[in-house]
């Protein structure tokens, strides 16, 4: 196992997931006035609102699908009767279906930042880099569906799960050792992930945080007609 492996791998993560939620706690402590998405929808509005619900509604399902699949532990899967093999085709599936989704709608979001010159001359260059490296994520992603396919037998996954939760669980030596071997794909694909994080106090991504989760539950807002007199 290399150095620069367990720098990547076991050390890095933590030093993105540090800076993820310290540095959202600082900039929500002294910077409140940016913690928002600067919508963009009084320069255009018809491929703001078709790239936008696409992209949301395939990066939730991958971000879930990623949660649930790294982090639950592999004695419960077997436990549900479900094998490596047939998680890992569930996996392919419907990450191919949503990746699809947004990738279409996050392409519609960078033609427009990148061409609209309303647009354009109203993004700073954080907003486009993270576009971009968005860009690059998914991307990845789908590559490693075709990469996943050369062996089906969901090995390599199993890996990655174990990576996922021995950094969780702050067993980093395991997690160095648990993807050590596992493709290049995969691999760029968590680092640039770790990068993400790492970026996410610095950009627009904050907005995150402020999902109205309330709104599910709160009381109706009563509204009554003008009564003329």
């Amino acid at each position: 196992m290399s150095y620069l492996n367990t720098l990547l791998f076991a050390v890095y993560p933590y030093m993105a997931i540090a800076v993820f939620l310290v540095g959202s706690l600082i900039r929500y402590d002294r910077d409140q006035y940016t913690w928002k998405t600067s919508s963009s929808e009084i320069f255009e509005k018809e491929q703001l609102r078709i790239g936008s619900i696409l992209f949301h509604i395939g990066v939730i399902a991958i971000l879930l699908g990623h949660f649930v699949g790294l982090l639950t532990p592999h004695e419960v899967w077997h436990a549900l009767g479900v094998s490596a093999s047939f998680k890992q085709k569930v996996a392919m599936g419907m990450g191919g279906l949503f990746g699809i989704v947004c990738f279409v709608g996050l392409t519609i979001l960078i033609k427009r930042r990148l061409t609209h010159p309303r647009v354009r001359a109203n993004s700073s260059k954080m907003d486009i880099a993270i576009l971009l490296l968005l860009y690059a994520q998914l991307i990845l992603g789908l590559i490693s569906i075709f990469v996943s396919m050369g062996h089906m037998d969901g090995v390599e996954m199993l890996k990655m799960m174990t990576w996922a939760q021995s950094i969780v669980t702050l067993n980093a030596g395991q997690a160095a050792a648990s993807i050590s071997d596992v493709h290049i794909i995969f691999k760029l694909h968590i680092f640039l992930g770790m990068t993400l994080f790492l970026l996410f106090p610095f950009s627009r991504l904050v907005h995150i945080w402020s999902v109205p989760v309330k709104y599910v539950t709160r009381n109706y807002q009563v509204v009554r007609a003008a009564v003329n007199r």
